[in-house]
C-alpha cells in the first residue's frame, strides 16, 4: 500500500524508473568515452576536456598570421583601374574623409599607384593571384579568400591585437585561449595551444606575449611559445644531476605543498599551477619527438623546402604546426615578421613571399594528402590592408603603401570552409562594396566552424560576461561548406 502511494505521488512505476535507470547509465558510459577524462581527478590528467555546442566542421586550426600586413592589392586583391591611373590623385569622393596614420596625414595629395606585379586568374573559381604566389596559386580551389575583411584600428599593435584577442587594448584573452577554454585540448601530454615565432628579410613589427595572452582566464590556457634553439621549449629539461625519478618525487613533493594552501586559501590558480607542472614534465618526453624533424621523408622536405631543417624559419615552423596539429594540439599559432612596406615594396615584398609562399602551399597540401585538411582550419593573413596611394617616391619605384583598415584580403581553407572568393571592394580597392566582414565576424565564423556558439562561449570577469567577440559579430554563412 505504502509503495503504490508513492509511485502514485512521484508518478512514477518501477517500470519507468527502471528504464530511466538505463538511459542514465548509458549517458555515463557514452560520456566516458567522448570525455575519457570525465570522471577522474587523478594528478596526472589534463581538465576535464570541453564539448563543442553542435557538431563542429574543424577540430583544430593553424593560423598563419603575417605580421605587418602584407599588401592586398600585391596578393590577391587585383585591381588593373590603378595601373591605368597611376600617379593621379585618389577622388576624395573614394576617400571621404577616411582617418589617416600620421606618416600620410601631412600629404596633401595621394597619388594611386597599381601593383608593379602582375595577376592571373587560376582554378575553376577563377581566383585572381600576384605572380608573387605562384605556390599559392596552385591550391586556389583549396581556399577561400576573404577580399572584404575590415576594421576600426589603424595601427598596427591595435589592429594586431584586436585580431588575436578581439580587443584593441591587451590583457584579454587570444583565440588559441578561449578554444582551449571551450574544447580543451586532444592530447594530455602536450597544450591546447602553441606558439611559433619566424621572421622575414622585410620591415618588422614586434609581436609581445600578450597576443598569446590567457587574459583573466585560468593560466592554463595561455600560449606555450616554442623556441628557435635546440630546446624548443625553454627550461623544460631537467638541470643537470636530476634524473626523471627525481622529478617525479619532486613534484608529488610540490603538489602536496600545493594542496596544502589550496585547502587553507581556496584559490583555483593553485590547481591551474600543479596542472602546468604536471603538462611540462609530460611534455619532456612529447616535444623531443614531435620536434625531431629527422625521420620526415625526403618527399615532405622537398616540398616545404630545405629551410623546413633550420629552426625558426618560417618553413620549420609550418612543418612543425602540422605535426603539432597532428598530434591533437588544438589551436597552433605561427607569427611571421616583415610585412610593414611603407616603403621599398617593389624590393622588400618579393622576399617576403618567397618565404612564405612555398611552405605554405606545402602545409595545405601535406594537410590534405593525410586527410586532415577537412578537420584541420588554415588562416593566411594580417591585420589590416595597405592603401591604394603610395608613400615615398612613385618615379624612383622606392614608394610603400601605408595602412588601411576599410578593406584588405585573407584567406581560409579546409575545416568546413568553401572554396572561391568572398566579398567585393570597388575598383579602386579602398572600400568594400560586396559582403564586408568585420573582426568580430571573422571570430565569430571561426568558434563555429569548431562547434562554437560565439554569444555562448563566456568567462565572468569583474562582474560581466566577456566573450571573444565581445557584443557584435554575425557567423559569415557565405564561405561555409
Amino acid at each position: 500500500m505504502k509503495d503504490e502511494f508513492l509511485e502514485n505521488r512521484l508518478h512514477v512505476n518501477r517500470r519507468h524508473f527502471l528504464g530511466k535507470l538505463s538511459l542514465g547509465l548509458g549517458s555515463v558510459a557514452l560520456g566516458s568515452l567522448l570525455i575519457p577524462d570525465l570522471f577522474t581527478n587523478s594528478d596526472d590528467k589534463v581538465p576535464t576536456l570541453g564539448l563543442p555546442h553542435f557538431a563542429p566542421k574543424a577540430k583544430r586550426i593553424i593560423y598563419l598570421f603575417q605580421n605587418g600586413a602584407p599588401s592586398q592589392l600585391e596578393s590577391f586583391d587585383y585591381k588593373p583601374l590603378l595601373t591605368q591611373m597611376a600617379g593621379k590623385d585618389l577622388p576624395e569622393s573614394i576617400r571621404n574623409g577616411q582617418r589617416l596614420t600620421g606618416m600620410t596625414s601631412n600629404q596633401t595629395k595621394f597619388p594611386l599607384v597599381g601593383s608593379h606585379f602582375s595577376f592571373k586568374q587560376y582554378g575553376q573559381s577563377g581566383t585572381w593571384v600576384s605572380e608573387l604566389f605562384p605556390n599559392m596559386a596552385k591550391i586556389v580551389d583549396d581556399i577561400c579568400v576573404i577580399e572584404s575583411m575590415h576594421t576600426e584600428a589603424i595601427n598596427h599593435d591595435p589592429a594586431l591585437t584586436f585580431m588575436q584577442t578581439g580587443a584593441q587594448q591587451g590583457n584579454r584573452p587570444s583565440m588559441g585561449a578561449w578554444l582551449s577554454y571551450g574544447l580543451g585540448s586532444e592530447n594530455k601530454n602536450l597544450p591546447a595551444f602553441s606558439v611559433l615565432l619566424s621572421r622575414g628579410r622585410g620591415n618588422g613589427q614586434g609581436v609581445y606575449s600578450k597576443l598569446w595572452t590567457n587574459g583573466f582566464l585560468d593560466s592554463i590556457h595561455q600560449g606555450v611559445q616554442f623556441s628557435s634553439s635546440e630546446e624548443r621549449v625553454l627550461y623544460l629539461k631537467d638541470p643537470e644531476g636530476r634524473d626523471r625519478e627525481a622529478s617525479r618525487k619532486m613534484l608529488d613533493n610540490l603538489a602536496e605543498l600545493n594542496n596544502i594552501n589550496y585547502k587553507e586559501f581556496g584559490d583555483p590558480e593553485i590547481q591551474t599551477r600543479i596542472q602546468q607542472y604536471e603538462m611540462a614534465y609530460r611534455m619532456q618526453t612529447a616535444v623531443p619527438e614531435l620536434a625531431d624533424l629527422s625521420h620526415e621523408p625526403d618527399h615532405i622536405i622537398k616540398m616545404y623546402g630545405a629551410d623546413c631543417l633550420v629552426p625558426g624559419t618560417y618553413a620549420s615552423n609550418c612543418l612543425m604546426a602540422r605535426k603539432l596539429s597532428e598530434a591533437g594540439v588544438r589551436f597552433v599559432q605561427l607569427y611571421h615578421q616583415g610585412w610593414d612596406q611603407h616603403g621599398n615594396l617593389v624590393g622588400e615584398m618579393p622576399l617576403q613571399a618567397q618565404d612564405v609562399d612555398r611552405a605554405t602551399t606545402a602545409l595545405v597540401m601535406d594537410l590534405k594528402q593525410r586527410g586532415l585538411l577537412d578537420e584541420t582550419l588554415v588562416i593566411w593573413g594580417g591585420e589590416f590592408g595597405r592603401t591604394n596611394y603610395c608613400q615615398g617616391d612613385l618615379s624612383k619605384d622606392n614608394y610603400g603603401r601605408d595602412h588601411h583598415p576599410r578593406c584588405y584580403s585573407i584567406w581560409m581553407a579546409g575545416g568546413g570552409v568553401k572554396p572561391g572568393v568572398y566579398g567585393e571592394t570597388d575598383e579602386f580597392g579602398y572600400n568594400i562594396i560586396k559582403d564586408p566582414v568585420h573582426v568580430n565576424d571573422f571570430h565569430a565564423t571561426v568558434l563555429h566552424l569548431m562547434g562554437l556558439n560565439h554569444e555562448q562561449l563566456t568567462f565572468k570577469h569583474l562582474g560581466r560576461r566577456y566573450r571573444l567577440t565581445d557584443v557584435a559579430g554575425k557567423v559569415v554563412s557565405g564561405i561555409l561548406a
